[in-house]
């Protein structure tokens, strides 16, 4: 987005330094289900750990890798490395979600990450085998 948000007011109260505050990713609002609920989680991978395997979300993903590095991939995009202190983030709906697997095989990693669901569905929905047989062609190929 190409608009300064301001997130820090002056407190003219206080005589400590204000607050530090980067922007870390901006995008446009993807759809939300109507009534979406929110629900932010902590995911720690150990070494090695492959992650969830192929699922959807009902709603938009926003993500913040906090230690490691995980592989990061969504179908029709390549998949890729996300660091500690990067972002991530996913429209939902019907696109698969392949990846999000420990990018270490010797160091835990871990993520936090707000999701944007439909009430009363899950927040992981796998996809069968038969589906991503059905879709292989939309995946980005592979390294």
């Amino acid at each position: 987005m190409t608009t300064d948000h301001a997130h820090h007011l002056e407190n003219p109260h206080s005589t400590a330094p204000p607050p530090k505050i980067e922007m870390l990713s901006s995008v446009p609002a993807p759809p939300m289900p109507e009534h979406a609920e929110a629900m932010t989680i902590l995911i720690t991978l150990p070494p090695g750990c492959e992650g969830a395997p192929p699922h959807r979300h009902t709603g938009p993903a926003f993500g913040y890798v906090v230690k490691g590095a995980i592989v990061f991939e969504l179908e029709g995009e390549a998949e890729r490395v996300v660091k500690a202190g990067e972002t991530f983030w996913e429209p939902g709906g019907d696109v698969i979600h392949y990846q999000d697997g420990n990018h270490f095989a010797d160091a835990e990693s871990a993520f936090v990450v707000t999701m944007f669901g439909a009430p009363g569905q899950p927040m992981l929905i796998p996809v069968s085998a038969e589906e991503l047989e059905e879709r292989r062609d939309r995946r980005a190929p592979r390294p």
